[in-house]
């Protein structure tokens, strides 16, 4: 469907000059003058760093400046194209639009609009909207998007116009259909590099655990990611933590992404329409963690006609509804999961399992109004929690809420705004029901912002974004509150904490030539911390054994505490070889001024979030990467090999033997330091035909330098695995049977163990010399699936399928971790007077077969 709209032309004037190249420079001379000073950017009294360490700051200080220098000259150069538009006896118009899915109306992020005249283009963004400005004449337009066929229009451009298209869905049979996909050479021709964009249709092909296809779960087989382990939500990107990843839901921050600590994630696959992973050239817009975004964006919900699904499996049931308002005007979107996982303890015999309960809930709303041609407003919320109650006793806690008001309003044909309100929380709580011992312990985060994001469409070869973000936070470490008068506790709150978050950014992408395609890009983080707050002085805050305070200082509130100034330029360049192949590099600077304090190698929903401020420095990250890019066979294969190296400082630990729960004077058991990390990532992936998947492979290193920590010495990040190799496949039969299969493969991860014992009086007791001095057994597994999908009858409105997989195939007993205890004797009993220690492994899974049923209207 078309519809073309024309509008009074207009003149292109003479564009004003770019004076605020002027603010730029003193930008980069203070960023200059920062990398010469033995102080960061923002200064702190840091100890003296080691040589190496002091080495490792020169050589990124070097390349920084090379890509400042580099960026400057670049972003002269896209303004001085940009500022040679057409003079105002130079007439260009502009066609602009959306581009939608006949079937239910949904936006298509990325699809394709090309002037087949020129071979040039445009592609839409994140809400489905495209601008093309050029010179009057008649164009022949092709209207392309993944999975769905192509569309063809011949335009006479005399006036600006504009043309909305809805495409069709490309119809499943037995042969392959060719089509024009999302820019099926974008691998190659786009100037991103380091992005992985995840494709839901494969991902329900794939083995789920428990028959729950998972999102996170996809993600952590991509090259240069690495799971924290089997059945965990968490993730670690080139050598960043767990913490260190904004996973966004519709904008909003997802703090704990998990279900059930890990076994699912809080994303329900049959509502998600795009998800894109961005692991190192991050785009200026994005900012807040060190090393990726994972954004998430949910449907839209269908326009056209009322439609819904309905799930189940051995774990989790789900249901989803949406279906238009007013049609082609408005829509709604609503979904629901459910575990039923306490049921199955309630089935058991013994009445230490019956009494438990165990189960999570989810649902997603989001309603979408188009009000009229220039303006659109989305409403989208999320609510998730997680309930582990034992019998009477004992009861852990947790949950994501998040909120999200978007409003679109495109002010020109060629400029395009994002107004937002977001709303996030999360919070955790720990109850012990005893007369004595009783307590229940809680903290949340909880943050609201409001961003403005633009976009101006210059031309074909130029598009310029910019915008603002503001964002109060308040942290709460926890509340300790006695359940009963008979408890031997007394009530106490640990220091609430508040901060204002702001980020600046501007980013430019230009096609320089033929060959050569750049992005600019500068964001800049201001973030206070603001009172109430008092802040303790320590006499020697690294005695861990002797904590005294001897001075502190009141701030009230809305005072600023601290405040950091960072900028974070980013630079991305792409040099095309030949239509088949390119040559790509990227640097980008992130700064960090939300913390997790993490004890362990994998976060838990009860880990304390802390912000920046008089007891933290902000955490920053400078990374530079290259890769080679090659599409084979018209773009049915793509390869790549890239290659990156990220230096971290301000990356925070906890001293040996520190004690965290409800500790009052948490500075005094913080460590600061750097870490860096490098490594090589090798991808093959096959996009069209009925056989799909990638092969990946990655080479990495991480160290982590701490002082005060394993003895001042450097130590290999916990989750420093040397060799990573994912290998998935997918395998369309026919219409009814599909099949999957992935096998993954990581080096053992580094562990703390005892080296020894020595005898303490009565008391043996084990002796640790290194931190992370051992590690775990390799990881290896293998999962399958088969799908059977309902026969295709004319004329019924609904389908269904079943899932049948298996988890863990050949049952690997991977380690989970590994502790050490006394011998014990063949019945599990201590062997008394025995002072030898024997090591256990604790594993997760064995084989795991499962079934799921589907149903769609």
């Amino acid at each position: 469907m078309n519809s073309n709209t024309k509008t009074k032309a207009k003149r292109i004037k003479n564009p004003p000059s770019f004076s605020f190249m002027t603010s730029f420079y003193p930008l980069i001379a203070s960023h200059w003058q920062a990398l010469n000073s033995p102080y960061t950017f923002v200064k702190s009294t840091k100890k003296k760093q080691t040589n190496e360490h002091q080495k490792q700051t020169k050589t990124m200080n070097l390349i920084t400046k090379i890509f400042l220098l580099t960026g400057a000259f670049c972003f002269y150069t896209i303004l001085s194209i940009a500022s040679d538009l057409p003079h105002e006896e130079e007439i260009k118009y502009t066609i602009s639009g959306k581009i939608k899915s006949a079937s239910d109306g949904e936006d298509l992020i990325g699809a394709t609009v090309l002037v087949k005249e020129i071979n040039q283009g445009a592609v839409t963004n994140v809400y489905g909207f495209y601008s093309l400005t050029l010179k009057p004449g008649k164009y022949t337009l092709v209207i392309s998007y993944i999975g769905y066929e192509s569309q063809q229009k011949t335009i006479d451009l005399t006036t600006n116009m504009a043309a909305n298209f809805e495409l069709v869905e490309v119809t499943n049979n037995l042969q392959e259909v060719v089509v024009t996909a999302e820019r099926a050479d974008a691998h190659v021709s786009d100037v991103k590099m380091s992005t992985v964009s995840i494709d839901m249709i494969q991902v329900k092909k794939l083995p789920p655990l428990f028959g729950e296809p998972d999102l996170v779960k996809i993600v952590q087989m991509q090259p240069g990611v690495i799971s924290a382990g089997e059945g965990t939500s968490s993730f670690f990107v080139r050598g960043g933590a767990a913490d260190q990843n904004l996973i966004l839901i519709d904008e909003a921050p997802v703090y704990d992404p998990s279900h059930m600590f890990g076994l699912f994630s809080v994303f329900n696959a049959d509502i998600i329409k795009s998800s894109e992973l961005y692991k190192g050239g991050i785009p200026a817009q994005f900012g807040g963690r060190l090393s990726s975004i994972l954004d998430v964006r949910v449907k839209d919900g269908n326009s056209k006609a009322l439609s819904g699904s309905f799930g189940i499996g051995l774990l989790a049931a789900k249901a989803s509804l949406e279906g238009p308002i007013v049609k082609d005007k408005a829509s709604f979107l609503l979904s629901a999961r459910r575990s039923y996982a306490g049921y199955y303890l309630r089935l058991s015999e013994d009445e230490n399992q019956n009494q438990n309960n165990v189960f999570f809930y989810d649902y997603n709303a989001k309603v979408n109004l188009q009000l009229n041609q220039r303006n659109r407003l989305f409403v989208s919320a999320y609510l998730g929690r997680d309930v582990f109650r034992f019998g009477n006793d004992f009861q852990i806690d947790w949950g994501n809420a998040t909120s999200t008001v978007r409003w679109n309003h495109v002010f020109s044909d060629r400029l395009f705004s994002n107004t937002t309100a977001i709303f996030s929380n999360f919070d955790y709580a720990l109850q012990f029901k005893e007369p004595v011992l009783g307590f229940r312990w809680t903290a949340n985060i909880r943050e609201s912002t409001i961003k403005q994001d633009l976009s101006w469409f210059i031309n074909p070869d130029h598009q310029l974004s910019f915008g603002a973000s503001t964002a109060y936070k308040v942290f709460s470490p926890g509340k300790f509150k006695p359940t009963s008068d008979k408890s031997i506790y007394s009530g106490t709150t640990m220091q609430e904490l508040h901060s204002w978050d702001n980020a600046l950014y501007a980013s430019h992408e230009a096609k320089l030539s033929s060959r050569i395609k750049a992005e600019l890009g500068l964001r800049v983080s201001i973030f206070s911390q603001l009172g109430p707050y008092e802040h303790y002085t320590y006499r020697d805050p690294y005695d861990l054994r002797n904590v005294q305070r001897i001075d502190s200082q009141s701030f009230e509130r809305a005072t600023f505490v601290k405040t950091f100034i960072n900028p974070e330029p980013r630079l991305s360049i792409r040099y095309s070889l030949d239509p088949q192949s390119s040559i790509k590099a990227s640097y980008n600077r992130m700064v960090q001024n939300t913390h997790q304090m993490i004890t362990g190698t994998t976060p838990t929903p009860t880990s304390i979030w802390l912000p920046s401020g008089a007891m933290i420095k902000p955490q920053t990250a400078d990374q530079v990467a290259a890769g080679y890019f090659r599409n084979l066979f018209d773009n049915k294969i793509e390869t790549s090999a890239e290659l990156y190296y990220k230096k971290m400082d301000g990356v925070i630990d906890f001293a040996d033997n520190a004690q965290v729960f409800f500790n009052q004077d948490l500075a005094t058991v913080l460590r600061p330091g750097w870490s860096d990390s490098y490594g090589a990532e090798f991808l093959l992936k096959k996009t069209r035909g009925k056989l799909n998947g990638w092969i990946s492979y990655t080479w990495s290193k991480t160290t982590r330098y701490i002082d005060g920590v394993n003895q001042n010495q450097a130590f290999p990040a916990s989750y420093d695995r040397r060799h990573n190799t994912n290998l998935v496949l997918t395998y369309d039969l026919n219409e009814r049977w599909s099949f999957g299969a992935n096998w993954v493969y990581g080096t053992g991860r580094p562990i703390t163990l005892p080296a020894g014992k020595y005898q303490y009086k009565h008391f043996v007791v084990d002796e640790y010399t290194s931190r992370n001095g051992f590690r775990l057994p390799d990881f290896h597994r293998l999962d399958l699936s088969a799908t059977l999908k309902s026969r295709i009858v004319p004329g019924r409105k609904w389908s269904s399928e079943w899932n049948f997989s298996i988890y863990n195939a050949y049952n690997r007993k991977n380690p989970f971790t590994i502790y050490t205890r006394t011998v014990r004797d063949s019945e599990g009993n201590t062997v008394q007077g025995s002072s030898e220690k024997e090591a256990v492994m604790i594993y997760l899974f064995p084989i795991l077969p499962s079934i799921s049923y589907n149903l769609k209207f």
